[in-house]
C-alpha cells in the first residue's frame, strides 16, 4: 500500500509499505478520507516520519475474528488505543488509557489501509459522507468533550480563543446547543470563517483592549463558560480573565504556561478548570446529531481536499494558516 511520509524539511512523497494484517481484536480499514491535523508541524521542522496522522474514516474489509463490526461496515476510526479492560476504557475514557498498545507493528494513518481495534471503530450512519464522518474526530470531537465537561448550555455566552480548525469545530458545536459565541484569533482568514460558522464577535488578540470589549458585549460580567483551542499562554490568561465569577472553563489547545493565581482566579473567583482531549466514546451519537443538523457549516469548515499523492502542497497550505479542516484522499 502506498502511505505518505516527512522524508525531510518540507519534503514529503508517497512510499510503499506492507499491507497492514488483522490480529485480534484489529480489523483492516480501506482508509476513504484522512483528515490532517498537527502533522505539518513536523513537515516544517524536517522530522523524518512515516508513521503520520490519528485520524481517519473508511471501510472495514478484513478481520481476523468476528466482533463488534462486520465487512462493508463504514467507520471512524477513533484516535488512539486504549487497552479495553481497565476503568478509564470501560468508562469511555479510552484516550486516557495508560496501558495502550499496538500490536508491535507501524499503523500510520495518512495511508490506504490501517488497522484499528473493533470497539474503537464508530460506525457511520447511512446519510452521512465520508467527508462529514472525518469531522468526528478531532474537527469536532476535543471542542463536543470540552463542552460537555463544563456544561455549555444555550444560555452561555461562550469564549472561543484559537480558531485553528479545532477551534473553528468549537464554534460549529458551541453554535448548535444555541449559545452566543465570542472569539479570539489573529489571522484574518480564520477570523472570517469563524463569523461564517456562527461567531458573533472576532477580536485580534492584539487589541490592548480586548478584554474591556469582552466585559461590554457581557454587560460587565464576562462570559459564562470559556475554552482554549490556541495553547498560547497569553489567550489562555485572556480566557481566564474573561470569564466570569462562578464560570467555568477548558483547556483544549496544547502548550502555553499561563501564570495561575489560586486564590484569585480560583477561590475568590470561583472558576471550575478543565483540561480535555478528546470526548467520552460514548457520546459518539451525540457527535452524529451534531453532524447530521450541521452539514452546510461542516462543508464551509472542509475548505479543501487533496489527494495524497499532493500531500506536501497541502502541508504548505497548512504552514500558511489560510484553511479550515483539509482532508486528504488516499486513493488519489
Amino acid at each position: 500500500m502506498k502511505i505518505a511520509a516527512i522524508i525531510g524539511e518540507r519534503e514529503a512523497e508517497l512510499v510503499e509499505m506492507p499491507d497492514p494484517v488483522p490480529v485480534g481484536e484489529f480489523v483492516l480499514i480501506k482508509i476513504h478520507r484522512v483528515p490532517m491535523c498537527t502533522e505539518y508541524k513536523g513537515y516544517l521542522k524536517g522530522n523524518k516520519n512515516d508513521n503520520l496522522g490519528h485520524e481517519a474514516v473508511g471501510e472495514v474489509v478484513d478481520m481476523a475474528q468476528p466482533g463488534n463490526v462486520a465487512i462493508g461496515d463504514r467507520v471512524v476510526l477513533q484516535c488512539g488505543s486504549g487497552c479495553g479492560q481497565c476503568a478509564l476504557c470501560y468508562s469511555g475514557e479510552h484516550i486516557h488509557c495508560l496501558n495502550w498498545s499496538w500490536p508491535g507493528i507501524q499503523n500510520p494513518r495518512f495511508a490506504q489501509y490501517a488497522l484499528q481495534k473493533d470497539w474503537l471503530c464508530s460506525k457511520i450512519p447511512d446519510d452521512i459522507s465520508y467527508d462529514h464522518a472525518g469531522l468526528a474526530l478531532c474537527g469536532l470531537g476535543p471542542s463536543l468533550g470540552a463542552m460537555n465537561q463544563i456544561g455549555v448550555e444555550a444560555t452561555d455566552i461562550v469564549l472561543i480563543t484559537g480558531l485553528g480548525p479545532v477551534g473553528l469545530g468549537g464554534v460549529i458545536n458551541a453554535s448548535h446547543r444555541g449559545a452566543r459565541v465570542i472569539a479570539v484569533e489573529s489571522l484574518p482568514y480564520r477570523a472570517n470563517l469563524g463569523k461564517e460558522l456562527g461567531a458573533e464577535e472576532v477580536f485580534d488578540p492584539s487589541d490592548l483592549d480586548i478584554l474591556k470589549k469582552i466585559k461590554e458585549l457581557t454587560g460587565g460580567e464576562g462570559v459564562d463558560k470559556a475554552l482554549d483551542f490556541s495553547g498560547a499562554a497569553q489567550a489562555q490568561r485572556l480566557m481566564l480573565d474573561a470569564t466570569k465569577r462562578r464560570g467555568e472553563v477548558a483547556f483544549v489547545g496544547e502548550g502555553g504556561e499561563v501564570p495561575l493565581v489560586v486564590s484569585s482566579d480560583m477561590i475568590r473567583k470561583g472558576l471550575v478548570l478543565r483540561g480535555n482531549w478528546h470526548y467520552n466514546i460514548s457520546d459518539f451519537p451525540q457527535l452524529v446529531r451534531v453532524i447530521q443538523t450541521s452539514k452546510g457549516k461542516l462543508d464551509r469548515l472542509i475548505t479543501h481536499h487533496f489527494p495524497m499523492s499532493e500531500v506536501r502542497d497541502a502541508f504548505e497550505l497548512q504552514s500558511t494558516g489560510e484553511c479550515g479542516k483539509v482532508l486528504l484522499d488516499p486513493w488519489a
